[in-house]
């Protein structure tokens, strides 16, 4: 099992980064690994949206739909993914530490499965340090307006 959890302050108000973080169409933006998003189901976005994701990760290029599967605006937001090479869940929270600033927490969690499940040390910890970098960057974009 990988479960990556990472959490970063960023100067802005929670429900500006909580809008930018959970539009997929941001995602590229933000995301060093995913390269492209096409939706999959109707805009806007709600529980049961279908997103697809074109990612490069440890050299491999990766190609995956999730769902969304809980999403209370400017709180929290989950994706799971209904296909794609493994079984994966990531979350996003918001909370308020003060009147603009938040904390914006993420987590990934899944299990591998097939070659994959060699790699899930190694995976776990590669995908820590590239969700820190995703984080550092949205907290730059966010920062500067």
């Amino acid at each position: 099992m990988v479960d990556v959890f990472t959490e970063i302050n960023i100067r802005s108000p929670r429900k500006e980064v909580a809008e930018y973080a959970s539009n997929p169409d941001r995602a590229p933006e933000w995301y060093v690994n995913i390269k492209s998003v096409e939706w999959k189901s109707p805009k806007p976005l709600t529980l049961g949206s279908q997103i697809a994701f074109k990612a490069q990760f440890l050299g491999k290029e990766l190609a995956y739909i999730y769902e969304v599967v809980e999403f209370i605006p400017n709180q929290k937001f989950v994706m799971r993914t209904a296909d794609g090479p493994f079984p994966m869940e990531t979350t996003y929270t918001w909370e308020s530490i003060e009147t603009n600033v938040t904390k914006m927490k993420l987590r990934n969690r899944g299990n591998p499965t097939g070659f994959s499940k060699l790699f899930t040390p190694f995976m776990g910890l590669m995908m820590k340090k590239a969700n820190k970098k995703d984080l550092e960057k949205l907290k730059i974009i966010l920062e500067k307006n």
